[in-house]
C-alpha cells in the first residue's frame, strides 16, 4: 500500500524525506501552538532538554526546510512514510503509534497548487484500491472572515474556534448567537458550518457571506474547484464548509478524506501558510497526511484483498546446492525459502505450510507445484507477475 501511494507522489514530482522521530519540544509547540499541549510524548535528555516525539509530520518537515533546504529554490515537493506517536486518552481506544502518508507542497500558493494537493489525494485512494471514498474540502477563510466581521473579541474568538475545532456545534451556535456578536454575523455562522455539496455549495455559502461582505473569502475554493473539474477528479470530491480542523494551524483550503462505515477520517490537511514563518523561512504551504491504518480498515470494510507478493518457493537439499540453486532463482525475480530437509516428500509439506507456489530439490533442475505440475529450471524463468501463484 505505502508502495502503491508513493508511486502516485513521484508521478506528481515529489521526493521522500525522512525527520528524525525525536524533536525539541519547542521547536514542535512552535509549529504547532496549542494543539501540541495533549497529545505529545515528552521525554528529558541527559542534558535536561525537553524533547517529544513527533505526533505528526508537518512541523518537523517546516523546520527541515526552513534550515536544511534554505538555499534550495522552491517549491518543494516533499513526501514521507512515517511513524507519529500520539497521546490518547487511555480509554479511547484509539492507537497512540501509526503511520502517515503524506505530502508537503512548500512555496507555492494559489487554487493551483491547493487542487494539486487534492488531486494527488484522491489519486493515492484509488491507487492503494479503495473503491468508495469521497474528499471533502472547504476553506478555514470564510470563517475567518466572518469571525472578523462579528467584532466581539479576541476571548470569544477563540472560544468560538475551540468549539469548531471539537466539532462541537451546539457550543458553536450558542457562541454565535452570544450577546454582542452582529446578528447577521451570527447568523452566517451558523449557516456556513451546515452548507455542503458540490460546486453549488459554493455559491450557496456566496449567498450568505456576501450578506456581511465577505463574499471574497471563497475566490482561491471556487477556482481551485475548476481546476478540479478540468482534471477530472471532481466527481471524488465534495464541498463541506462543516470540515473544521485546527484553526491555530491552517489559514485556507481544508481538506479531509472518508470511507463509508468508517466513523473517522482517512486523513486530512490543508493550506497552513504562516507555519514555515516561524521558523524563519516565510512561504506559502500546503499538504495532507493519510492514517495507513485506517486506509487499511477501509480496504477490508470494502472487501478489498491487499496485494501481497507470495512466498514462489521453497528449495531443499543438500546444504551447498541448496544456496546455489536459490541464488539462482533469486537473481531471476523469485522469493525463495531454504530448506534444511533432503526428502522430497518433506519438502512438498514445508512448501505447502508456507504457501509456496513450488518445491525444488537442489540438483534436479526442476520444480514442482502442489499438484503435481512440472517446471523446467534451466534456464530459470521469470516469476508470473502476481508471484507465487503461478
Amino acid at each position: 500500500m505505502t508502495a502503491a501511494a508513493s508511486a502516485v507522489f513521484a508521478a506528481y514530482g515529489f521526493r521522500f524525506v525522512e525527520t528524525p522521530a525525536v524533536e525539541e519540544f519547542r521547536t514542535l509547540e512552535a509549529g504547532a501552538g496549542a494543539a501540541l499541549e495533549n497529545s505529545a510524548f515528552r521525554m528529558v535528555d541527559l542534558d535536561g532538554s525537553l524533547l517529544a516525539l513527533r505526533p505528526e509530520m508537518t512541523v518537523p518537515i517546516a523546520r527541515l526546510a526552513a534550515s536544511r533546504l534554505a538555499d534550495e529554490p522552491t517549491p518543494h515537493r516533499l513526501c514521507y512514510a512515517a511513524d507519529v506517536y500520539r497521546e490518547q486518552a487511555s480509554l479511547r481506544g484509539e492507537a497512540r503509534q501509526f503511520t502517515q502518508l503524506g505530502v508537503e507542497l512548500l512555496g507555492a500558493n494559489g487554487p493551483s497548487s491547493d487542487a494539486e494537493v487534492v488531486g494527488v489525494l484522491v489519486d493515492a485512494l484509488a491507487a492503494v484500491g479503495l473503491r468508495e471514498f469521497t474528499v471533502g474540502v472547504g476553506t478555514v477563510a470564510v470563517l475567518r472572515a466572518l469571525i472578523e466581521a462579528a467584532g466581539a473579541g479576541p476571548e470569544w474568538a477563540a472560544e468560538l474556534l475551540a468549539s469548531a475545532h471539537a466539532r462541537n456545534l451546539v457550543a458553536f451556535d450558542a457562541l454565535a448567537s452570544a450577546e454582542g456578536v452582529e446578528p447577521a454575523v451570527g447568523e452566517a455562522l451558523r449557516r456556513v458550518v451546515r452548507i455542503g455539496g458540490g460546486r453549488e455549495a459554493i455559491g450557496e455559502c456566496r449567498l450568505v457571506a456576501d450578506a456581511v461582505g465577505c463574499a471574497g473569502s471563497l475566490d482561491a475554493l471556487e477556482s481551485a474547484w475548476e481546476l478540479l473539474e478540468a482534471a477530472g477528479v471532481a466527481d471524488r470530491v465534495r464541498v463541506d464548509f462543516g470540515i473544521l480542523r485546527s484553526f491555530d494551524y491552517y489559514t485556507g483550503l481544508i481538506v479531509e478524506a472518508y470511507a463509508p462505515g468508517l466513523g473517522l477520517p482517512l486523513g486530512g490537511g490543508g493550506r497552513y501558510d504562516e507555519v514555515l514563518a516561524r521558523f524563519g523561512a516565510p512561504m506559502p504551504a500546503a499538504g495532507f497526511a493519510l492514517s495507513l491504518e485506517r486506509v487499511m480498515i477501509a480496504l477490508a470494510a470494502q472487501d478489498v484483498a491487499i496485494p501481497v507478493r507470495g512466498l514462489d518457493a521453497v528449495v531443499g537439499g543438500e546444504p551447498r546446492e541448496v544456496a546455489l540453486t536459490a541464488k539462482r532463482l533469486r537473481a531471476a525475480g523469485w522469493t525463495v525459502r531454504m530448506s534444511a530437509t533432503r526428502d522430497a516428500a518433506a519438502l512438498d509439506v514445508e512448501a505447502a505450510s508456507a504457501g509456496a507456489s513450488w518445491r525444488v530439490l537442489a540438483g534436479e533442475g526442476r520444480a514442482v507445484s502442489a499438484d503435481g505440475r512440472v517446471l523446467a529450471l534451466d534456464p530459470v524463468p521469470a516469476p508470473s507477475s502476481e508471484g507465487g501463484t503461478r
